[in-house]
């Protein structure tokens, strides 16, 4: 009887394991099938029932489950589906605890929707299980970029200013201050027995010191200390810092000027005088919802070309922070007018702004441009001027104000010295003799031209303002657009086409019909998906007989371009906005229209911050796919050039160094763990170095012969100086053509550069050789030096 129990039991077992295998291998073929018809919704439940049927198969299904997870994300996210989305993920990754792709694409989706904190933690998981998986490693690094902004390293570095928070913490300490609270601790390393906080940015107020210390005093802190009364520091609040004072004085500056001004009357060709008038995001007048900060912030120390003071520095305002009324006072307090002596002539730029932070009666902190410190100084622009030229004995007006807790300098102008007025008073009312001398003094103050609805305004990012100012950028696209024109339709003469005078962009006196019918049937087509704000569609528009395709996006972008279109004279029809034609931006890279294709397509190759565009090569694939016989894009091909240097600078800016700088306390491994190898929006120019070798050609991107690209390369560098290699910085040649090209490194150029910074100095001698192994995957491009 045993026995026959046994077979029993026997026979079920291999009944159901007959059942199972045959179950997986119907839902593995129902997969397939569901799969071919793109039904990937299903096509995932079948695999999901196999790997739970029968988890030996995970290896051998693994790349195509893979494909069907992402393909359903995809749908999923475009139904807007997001939990089931997540819960997919979440099941995937119940199978697939340790699978870095599926950890990289989790956090793609949770990046895209904002949830960056939650991101950062699979991209991080991602690289730790595959170190050499690119695709993780540059998100994780532009995710940490976001979380860990690159002013924590530098700060935490700054020993100075960790010294004398010591210093002034210990002296509360020994006074009799016992109870802890750390206001913004950031990255943690004020742990005290009293109120302190550095919640302050290059503007002071910026970061909420104001609300953080109202509430603090209101709900957390013992009354502060009766005047007049020695008591023990531990019977009444106190903060650190006990104090600041703000300065301020009017500087010229080239580089601000040209990120805020735009100062051509014609670019290429292009006429933009008095047709619309553009200011950066950090002008008043520019209307709240366009003004994230009411200022900029500057390493005044390091800006390209330098700046010149146009007068002496003059105390802003003070603010007590052990006084509830006063911090209270400040949101209410009514704008107040402040005057500054011009002592040397030039051009207004901006009024920049630092402060000195009383900690206590002893130590201090300087925010000063003259020091050497992790801050920069707050920079306001001028803007709106008819005339910004000073010279010795005028004075620079302006209106501070705390609003919405934000420092705030508006209505910047000049005042003549001939005007002979004193606004040095800063009450809200002026002393003035008599209605004359106050006509005579308002005629000759240079105040903003006048918003009355007659020009249009058009506000811009600062790189945008940047990149319109330059004129070599413009120029050589110009000239290569004319080349391209030319060749396709060499019957054209596209040096008569402004003989009119007025820009037309067609030859009046051969072509009267075609004006009638405002565009040439025979038209070549331009589209220019280049990022922000281009005037590149006007200046093909004005080269020949065009339609020429803007993919600019903001309304008041699109009608600024009408309207310098039309100063311009010519048809209307010549430019158009092709996202205004489309469903869905993701398809931008189309054929405008069944029977046409486009003769030029202009991509953006190169972020302002110096890093390559992602997703760039596979557009530049399906911009292949849509180009005239004959037709280019532009950029033909790009090379990167690098070169190695010495650079403390950019150690301090890109990691924690030891202990010392942080008084002892280990905060290195910890906050290292969101170090970023690549540094990006450099100024080479200013940036503290040594260089260690010469430029050297690194790498060879073709957008339009992909086959010339390789994925990786080595390159010997020479040694020309002794030293230690701590970084290496990079840069493009942005070759048009053969014979029209930029270089991103060049001081008029908007783009900044990036560097590569290495994890440990690297001792060299003039005359040795490193060898540099350069990778590039899609958007990035590693570069480490071969022992």
């Amino acid at each position: 009887m045993p026995n026959s129990n046994a077979k029993l039991h026997s026979n079920h077992r291999g009944g159901r394991e007959a059942s199972r295998r045959e179950l997986v291998s119907r839902s593995l073929q129902s997969a397939q099938h569901c799969l071919e018809s793109q039904d990937f919704g299903t096509a995932y439940a079948h695999y999901l029932l196999v790997l739970n049927l029968a988890p030996e198969l995970k290896t051998t299904v693994k790349e195509t489950f893979q494909f069907t997870l992402f393909k359903w994300a995809e749908e999923l996210d475009s139904l807007a589906r997001i939990q089931d989305l997540f819960n997919c993920y979440e099941q995937a990754l119940e199978l697939y605890p340790n699978d870095e792709v599926i950890c990289n694409s989790m956090g793609e989706h949770l990046f895209r929707m904002g949830f960056r904190d939650e991101a950062a933690g699979y991209f991080h998981k991602a690289v730790k299980l595959n170190p050499d998986f690119a695709d993780a490693k540059e998100n994780f690094y532009r995710v940490a970029n976001w979380l860990v902004e690159r002013w924590h390293f530098i700060m935490l570095n700054d020993a100075k200013r960790n010294l004398t928070y010591l210093r002034a913490i210990q002296n509360a300490v020994h006074s009799g201050s016992k109870s802890v609270l750390d206001i913004g601790t950031g990255t943690g390393i004020l742990r005290v027995s009293l109120v302190v906080t550095e919640t302050v940015d290059a503007g002071l107020f910026g970061e909420g010191i104001v609300e953080s210390l109202i509430h603090a005093w209101e709900h957390l802190l013992l009354q502060p200390k009766p005047k007049n009364q020695d008591i023990s520091a531990g019977d009444y609040g106190r903060v650190i810092p006990a104090s600041a004072t703000i300065f301020g004085m009017a500087v010229e500056c080239k580089e601000i000027r040209r990120h805020h001004r735009v100062g051509m009357r014609e670019v290429a060709g292009v006429c933009l005088s008095n047709s619309v008038q553009f200011f950066s995001p950090t002008y008043a007048a520019a209307g709240s919802e366009e003004t994230v900060e009411p200022y900029t912030t500057e390493k005044l120390s390091r800006i390209p070309g330098g700046y010149r003071a146009l007068t002496e520095p003059c105390q802003v305002m003070t603010v007590d922070f052990n006084d509830l009324q006063e911090l209270k006072s400040l949101a209410d307090r009514k704008p107040w007018k402040l005057s500054l002596p011009v002592t040397e002539g030039g051009i207004l730029d901006a009024v920049v702004v630092w402060f000195v932070l009383q900690l206590d009666e002893e130590h201090s902190l300087s925010t000063s441009p003259s020091e050497e410190t992790c801050w920069e100084q707050a920079v306001y622009p001028v803007q709106g001027l008819l005339d910004y030229s000073v010279k010795t004995g005028d004075t620079v007006m302006m209106e501070v104000c705390c609003q919405d807790c934000y420092l705030k300098i508006q209505k910047i102008s000049s005042l003549p010295s001939e005007c002979g007025m004193d606004f040095s008073d800063r009450d809200d009312t002026l002393s003035l003799g008599n209605e004359a001398e106050l006509c005579n003094a308002l005629a000759g103050l240079q105040t903003s031209t006048k918003q009355d609805g007659s020009t249009p305004v058009c506000v811009l990012e600062s790189t945008e303002i940047a990149l319109l100012n330059d004129i070599a950028y413009h120029e050589c696209f110009k000239a290569a657009m004319s080349k391209v024109l030319l060749s396709l339709n060499p019957s054209k003469d596209l040096h008569s086409m402004d003989v009119d005078g007025h820009g037309s962009g067609i030859n009046l006196q051969e072509n009267q019909t075609t004006i009638s019918l405002g565009v040439d049937p025979d038209a070549l087509y331009i589209l220019d998906v280049s990022e922000g704000f281009s005037i590149l569609p006007i200046i093909a528009g004005k080269l020949g007989p065009v339609r020429a395709y803007s993919s600019v996006e903001k309304d008041q972008h699109q009608a600024a371009l009408h309207v310098i279109a039309e100063a311009n004279h010519f048809p209307k029809e010549t430019l158009e906005f092709w996202l205004s034609h489309l469903e869905e931006e993701s398809v931008v890279l189309q054929r405008p229209k069944s029977d046409k294709l486009w003769s030029i397509i202009i991509l953006d190759v190169i972020e302002t911050s110096g890093l390559i565009q992602q997703e760039v090569m596979e557009k530049a694939a399906i911009s292949r796919c849509l180009l005239h016989s004959g037709g280019k894009i532009f950029p033909q091909y790009v090379l990167v050039y690098g070169m190695l240097v010495e650079s403390e600078s950019l150690l301090l800016e890109s990691a924690v160094q030891g202990t010392e700088p942080t008084l002892g306390f280990n905060i290195a491994p910890f906050i290292n763990q969101f170090k970023v190898p690549v540094r990006v929006y450099l100024d080479l120019s200013t940036l503290p170095c040594v260089p260690l070798s010469k430029p050297a050609e690194l790498l060879r991107l073709d957008l339009m012969s992909p086959l010339l690209n390789s994925p990786s390369r080595e390159v010997k560098v020479q040694i020309c100086k002794s030293g230690r290699v701590t970084a290496i910085p990079f840069w493009y040649h942005i070759h048009l053509d053969e014979d029209h090209s930029l270089d991103t490194s060049d001081e008029s150029s908007h783009w900044k550069q990036a560097a590569v910074v290495l994890d440990e100095p690297i001792p060299v001698q003039a005359g040795d050789e490193l060898v540099l192994d350069v990778q590039h995957h899609k958007s990035n491009i590693s570069i480490t030096v071969k022992r």
